[in-house]
């Protein structure tokens, strides 16, 4: 796969993804942001919960012997 092709590919899945998450969203709690009590402090929980689920990710692939490297190596 080229690069243009992958990139087409994760462009094609993302928005796919976030558009039928979007659509939920609004289903499920409607569009305006600023009346949703305690959205703030569930966003941020839900982004601690993602750097947990990347951290936890990262050492079990590092456990399993796959060698991730570094963003310093070239």
């Amino acid at each position: 796969m080229t690069y243009q092709e992958h990139i087409r590919q994760v462009l094609g899945d993302f928005s796919q993804i976030a558009s039928q998450k979007y659509m939920n969203g609004v289903r499920e709690h409607g569009g305006h942001l600023w009346e949703k009590k305690g959205l703030i402090d569930f966003a941020i929980e839900e982004a601690v919960d993602q750097v947990i689920y990347l951290l936890t990710l990262k050492k079990q692939i590092e456990d399993s012997g796959v060698e991730l490297g570094s963003r310093d190596e070239e």
